[in-house]
């Protein structure tokens, strides 16, 4: 017989005996295995909540990636079991090259930006290790012939082979280390040609910010500092999340800024602030030009000017560069502050400025000031805030305020000299001829009040820079006696329309009152207002080191120049109404002879008024282009003699001042007649009254 395949040859019940044998252990497989699955497969427990998987009949357990707030085995149906935050607690197997990203149940590790992943490399802790990108691409700049950068690139780019994680570290120094040597030791690069340094140094600086921002991704957490045998310094930080502010020191430079501003909104890991000095890069910057904002300052009489040289500012401090792991740093929301320490001292006539370099449209650029506000300086050292950071540097530099023109100064001192003595006469006119003393008289002499004190303090102390707060007080007092001078001016021409306006419409009365009501709040309060406000704003922008007068930066001169706009445009409109006032009432049928008299010298009156108070101080603004040495000579004179023109027209010119003036000299004649009389017939006494003698 034949059984699975197999012939059997055997007795009958032999064969039986085998096949039953086979049969019961067949069937005790079966139920061993029956036994079992009764045992696995026994009910379970149906009030696990979600998220769970059951123990028994009684009892439920968390999967894994979720946990409950009671024990791992639970039987209370009301437990719920909620996603673990592996990556929040540190439980989780995610290398520092990579950032942990927690989902539901699980979490990922993903490499941080500038990282990629390294095939094959898994271990049994973690899930995934990471190694750092090609950080740059550093090229030699285009143009350029010099061996020692080309060995420096040579060398610099073959740091970032085969660059594991742990030695992030260690390539910062190598390439700290390789850029201290050559700024050390910069060989031909000193035989290039000005314009031709500073790309050089641009290009170091910003193929050096961007190399040190993808690196320090690497670095640990904290802070680290670096220092070189040639000054070159680094110091820099590391936060996964910063808050407040932070401050960087170096040997000649701190920085201090608020950790926001390093933090990008899409950046994922670490957020990186570093500060660069690099001293050497002096030689490769020096001479490199200087573009400020377009800032103009027009000083009383013009004497005083700021502007700079022609030739280049001076380094005073080491070139520090600033990188953040934020990429555009054109418009920061706060300020950074910077703090700089130099050795040189200021001197006068020159002024210390914060300024960046701007690459500009051609790759090189310049020093720039647009952004950078000087705080002050003081004991060895200069304060910055700054707006905005270049991509690679912050630091200060030097220029000398163009020194004045001599014959200006002299001319400046006779006219102001001469006006004094006229604004003198004018004064005591006004107070003691009582025959002319009336709302215009009393115009006339709070103007040259106001005149005589802005022209005597000018002469006496706008170059006396030292104390600084004397100086400021001295500054703010120009202002005002200027602005005074300028609203009383303003008053003259409104009574000088009404004047004429008196002759059809308003009656002597009411115009006197108006006046009389207007005169000082107005002449006084107006002028008062905008300096105080000025001050309130900002009081660090009177004084220059140059003179105590208003700073241009900020708009600042505007408190000055924006009511001498206005009120000049006032007193044109003025003049041009009294002129079609005036030639109307010529043009009329009434020819009478007084009246034809006052006219004219209305006419005359404006013009004149038009041209002292107003016209005058228009050319100040027009010193501009190739006309500016002419302007500047005729703004100086007219300015500079403004007392002697107010005391020849309201004093000289005058009928009733000129009949005033005969007696009083008629007066003065008697009197010394008299005085000579009496000191003759006194004499004459004496020698009667002497006794005679004889030999």
């Amino acid at each position: 017989m034949s059984y699975d395949g197999y012939v059997a040859i055997c007795h009958p019940l032999h064969c039986i005996v085998i096949v039953t044998h086979r049969i019961s252990g067949l069937l005790c497989v079966l139920l061993s295995l029956s036994r079992a699955r009764a045992w696995d497969f026994q009910p379970c427990n149906p009030w696990c909540p979600p998220n769970s998987e059951c123990v028994n009949a009684t009892a439920c357990r968390c999967k894994p990636g979720f946990a409950s707030s009671s024990v791992e085995v639970f039987t209370n149906p009301l437990v719920t079991c909620h996603d673990m935050d592996e990556c929040s607690s540190g439980q989780h197997k995610c290398h520092r090259s990579t950032t942990c990203t927690n989902t539901k149940g699980s979490y990922s590790c993903q490499c941080r930006p500038g990282w990629e992943p390294i095939p094959g490399r898994h271990n049994g802790f973690y899930k995934e290790i990471c190694k750092v990108m090609p950080f740059f691409t550093w090229p030699l700049p285009p143009g350029d012939h010099s061996q020692s950068l080309s060995r420096f690139f040579e060398k610099v780019n073959n740091l970032h082979r085969d660059l594991k994680s742990a030695m992030a570290k260690d390539t910062i120094q190598g390439i700290m280390q390789e850029v201290d040597e050559l700024l050390e030791t910069p060989g031909d690069l000193e035989t290039l040609p000005p314009s031709q340094k500073h790309c050089v140094a641009i290009h170091l600086l910003t193929g050096l910010e961007s190399a040190l921002r993808n690196l320090s991704r690497g670095l640990p957490e904290g802070t680290a500092t670096f220092n070189y045998s040639a000054g070159t310094q680094l110091s820099l930080e590391v936060q996964e999340l910063g808050d407040g502010n932070v401050t960087f020191s170096l040997n000649q430079a701190k920085m201090q800024l608020n950790w926001n501003l390093a933090q990008e909104s899409a950046h994922r890991g670490p957020s990186v602030v570093g500060l660069v000095s690099t001293p050497g890069m002096g030689k490769l910057l020096a001479e490199a030009p200087l573009v400020l904002e377009p800032e103009k300052q027009v000083a009383p009489h013009g004497t005083h000017k700021d502007s700079l040289l022609s030739v280049s500012p001076v380094l005073l401090s080491d070139v520090i560069s600033v990188f953040l792991s934020r990429k555009n740093t054109q418009n920061l929301s706060s300020p950074v502050t910077f703090t700089f320490s130099h050795n040189v001292s200021v001197g006068p006539k020159r002024e210390v400025l914060c300024v960046f370099w701007d690459h500009g449209q051609n790759g090189c650029g310049h020093w720039a000031t647009a952004g950078c506000k000087t705080l002050g300086t003081r004991d060895g050292s200069t304060t910055c805030r700054c707006t905005r950071l270049s991509s690679h540097a912050i630091l200060r530099a030097s220029y000398n305020v163009q020194d004045n023109d001599p014959v200006l100064d002299f001319i400046t001192c006779v006219g102001l000299g001469v006006s004094l003595l006229c604004l003198v006469l004018a004064a005591l006119t006004f107070l003691l001829c009582r025959a002319i003393q009336n709302t215009s008289t009393s115009l006339h002499l709070q103007l040259s009040l106001c005149l005589l004190l802005a022209h005597l303090l000018f002469l006496t102390a706008i170059d006396r820079t030292k104390p600084e707060v004397l100086c400021a007080v001295t500054a703010g007092a120009l202002h005002y006696l200027y602005l005074a001078s300028f609203t009383w001016m303003l008053l003259e021409g409104l009574f000088l329309f009404l004047t004429a306006r008196n002759l059809t419409v308003l009656s002597s009365s009411s115009r006197n009152r108006l006046m009389r009501r207007l005169m000082f709040p107005v002449g006084y309060g107006v002028p008062a207002a905008i300096v105080a406000v000025s001050a309130v704003v900002r009081p660090h922008l009177y004084g220059t080191p140059a003179r105590c007068w208003l700073r241009p930066e900020q708009g600042f001169m505007w408190g000055f120049l924006g009511p001498v706009c206005a009120i000049s445009s006032v007193n044109m409109v003025f003049f041009l109404m009294t002129l079609c006032i005036v030639k109307s009432k010529l043009s009329s049928i009434n020819r009478d002879v007084s009246t034809l008299q006052n006219t004219r010298v209305l006419t005359f009156k404006a013009m004149a008024h038009l041209f002292i108070l107003g016209c005058t101080w228009c050319l100040g603004v027009l010193q501009v282009g190739s006309l500016a040495p002419v302007m500047a000579y005729l703004f100086t004179i007219v300015n500079s003699l403004q007392g002697v023109f107010i005391f020849l027209v309201y004093c000289l010119l005058s009928q009733q001042v000129q009949e005033q003036y005969r007696t009083w000299l008629k007066r003065i004649r008697k009197w010394t007649t008299e005085s000579e009389s009496y000191t003759l017939s006194s004499k004459a006494m004496s020698d009667t009254s002497r006794p005679s003698t004889t030999d």
